[in-house]
C-alpha cells in the first residue's frame, strides 16, 4: 500500500504528462515499486497490421516503468530512459493492461520489468526498461 499524499503527488505528477492524455493512459494501481495502468486501444494508432502499434506499446511499457519508480523515488525525482527492449509476443487487438515492476533501485540505475495484456489477459509483449536516478 502506498501512502496516500505520495500517491496523490505522483498521479498529479502523471496528470501533467501530455502522452497521458494523448493516449488516455489510466492508472489501476500503484504500489511501492509497481504501476499497473489501462490504455484503451484506438484504431487510429494501428500500425500496419490492424493492432495497437509496436512504437506505442513500447511507450507505454516506458511510462509505466517511470511510475513504477516514482512510487520508490518520489514524485519530483529527475529520471530518464537510459536503454529499454521489448518482445512482441503477440498482436494486441483489444485495450491494454500493462504491470510495471521494478527490479533493483541502484545508486543511479533502476531496471523496470514490464508485462503487457491485451483484454483477454494474453501476454503480448515483455520489455526490460532501464532509468537513470539524476542528480
Amino acid at each position: 500500500m502506498l501512502d496516500p499524499t505520495r500517491e496523490a503527488s505522483i498521479l498529479r505528477r502523471v496528470a501533467s504528462i501530455p502522452i497521458v492524455d494523448t493516449l488516455g493512459m489510466e492508472v489501476l494501481e500503484l504500489a511501492t515499486g509497481l504501476c499497473r495502468i489501462k490504455v484503451a486501444r484506438k484504431p487510429a494508432y494501428d500500425g500496419v497490421f490492424e493492432s495497437f502499434h509496436g512504437g506505442l506499446l513500447m511507450t507505454v511499457a516506458d511510462s509505466a516503468a517511470c511510475f513504477a519508480i516514482l512510487t520508490v523515488t518520489g514524485a519530483e525525482a529527475r529520471l530518464t530512459t537510459t536503454d529499454m527492449n521489448i518482445r512482441f509476443l503477440a498482436p494486441c487487438l483489444s485495450d491494454l493492461t500493462v504491470a510495471a515492476r521494478i527490479i533493483k533501485v541502484g545508486r543511479t540505475m533502476c531496471p523496470v520489468s514490464v508485462e503487457l495484456f491485451d483484454g483477454a489477459g494474453v501476454l503480448v509483449a515483455v520489455a526490460q526498461v532501464n532509468y537513470i536516478l539524476l542528480a
